[in-house]
């Protein structure tokens, strides 16, 4: 019987996976629980890959895979799930890679998020980042925040994506999305649209250069609350990120508008749990968490990013916490073991610290 590319998706969400790769010459894998694994035994032939990977796309997505030999999309099951799409060229033939995202909005309950990150969502204005490696969950932090916006406040909300992942259905607000590729051509294009769209609310699906970062500032400084997403790994280096993609000559500017308009910067990653029970999910998150406070404001108007830590640090009381704590309380919890926090930090002294005497016998600094 025919292979369907349906019955793999079936199969991945079944098994609570959340990648799916097909490429030729091998069987497809499965990413779970942060693990890959094949499935079956049967490898996929140049033909067949290709007839999985092009019953999801339409003829324009073709023409354009065909002229790039690159493709994002994005592609939905009804009653499953949507699956966020990259296709592109292995050694002459086509590969793809499926991102699983739950068609249900997770909510904060289920994402175990701090209520710090809840009480950002009632700002008024500014920006708020959520930062972290490709796959550490920031596409779901952020849906989680635009969902309870949208279930409680009547705003308009702008979401531009790449692509689109969570669709919202609107409760009290408004909502527009656009996607990348069908409905603007960029992020900077359809930021500087947006400000003639009446948005209250604005999200920037990835702020990936000095244009898109420029108006999202200003956007924040006119008003409007700003999300957007960055690959960085900690609160000081997102800060870092912003004002160097900007000439020499703007960054004393860049640094005074970013004191002003930024609000909280939730860093976070994906941790493998220690002992996950059959069926359920084998990660947890860690959240470094930076609200701006005015020390932090100033620290970021002189240029002193390096201070910030120890902002964190000891901003506990109103809801700030560095990824080491985090990674030494879910360690002294059990819920993850020693490699897997040390794996996730680039301060392994500061974790041994935090955890003392109950740093394995024998455990080692890296």
């Amino acid at each position: 019987m025919e292979l369907m590319i349906e019955d793999l998706m079936e199969q991945l969400i079944e098994m609570g996976g959340s990648d799916l790769h097909l490429t030729a010459g091998l069987p497809p894998y499965f990413r779970i629980s942060g693990h890959l694994q094949p499935i079956g035994d049967q490898s996929l032939t140049a033909e067949e890959c290709q007839r999985l990977i092009f019953s999801m796309l339409n003829n324009t997505q073709r023409k354009n895979l065909e002229q790039n030999w690159e493709l994002d999309c994005s592609y939905g099951v009804r009653g499953l799930a949507r699956f966020r799409v990259n296709v592109y060229k292995d050694r002459g033939t086509y590969a793809a890679c499926l991102r699983a995202l739950s068609s249900k909005i997770p909510n904060f309950e289920k994402l175990g998020l701090p209520d710090v990150v809840r009480d950002m969502t009632e700002k008024p204005r500014g920006l708020i980042l959520v930062t972290g490696p490709t796959g550490s969950g920031k596409t779901t932090t952020l849906a989680a925040m635009i969902d309870l916006i949208n279930r409680t406040r009547a705003e308009h909300i702008l979401t531009i994506e790449d692509p689109i992942e969570f669709v919202y259905e609107p409760v009290k607000s408004l909502v527009h999305q656009r996607q990348l590729g069908e409905d603007t051509k960029s992020f900077a294009n359809a930021l500087k649209a947006a400000l003639r769209e009446d948005p209250d609310i604005v999200l920037v699906g990835e702020m990936r250069d000095l244009e898109t970062i420029h108006l999202a500032i200003s956007a924040a400084e006119t008003g409007h609350l700003v999300f957007g997403t960055l690959h960085t790994s900690s609160a000081s280096q997102t800060v870092d990120r912003m004002i160097d993609v900007f000439p020499s000559e703007r960054q004393t500017q860049v640094r005074v508008q970013l004191s002003n308009s930024l609000v909280a910067v939730f860093s976070q990653t994906l941790v493998p749990k220690k002992n996950p029970k059959p069926g359920e999910y084998g990660r947890v998150m860690a959240q470094e968490i930076m609200i701006i406070t005015p020390a932090i404001s100033n620290l970021i108007r002189e240029g002193k990013t390096a201070q910030i830590y120890s902002a964190i640090q000891t901003g506990g009381k109103i809801g700030m916490q560095t990824l080491e704590k985090v990674l030494a309380d879910q360690y002294k919890a059990g819920l993850i073991s020693f490699e897997a926090a040390m794996s996730k930090t680039s301060r392994p002294d500061e974790i041994q610290r935090l955890i003392g005497g109950a740093a394995p016998a024998g455990a080692t600094k890296r």
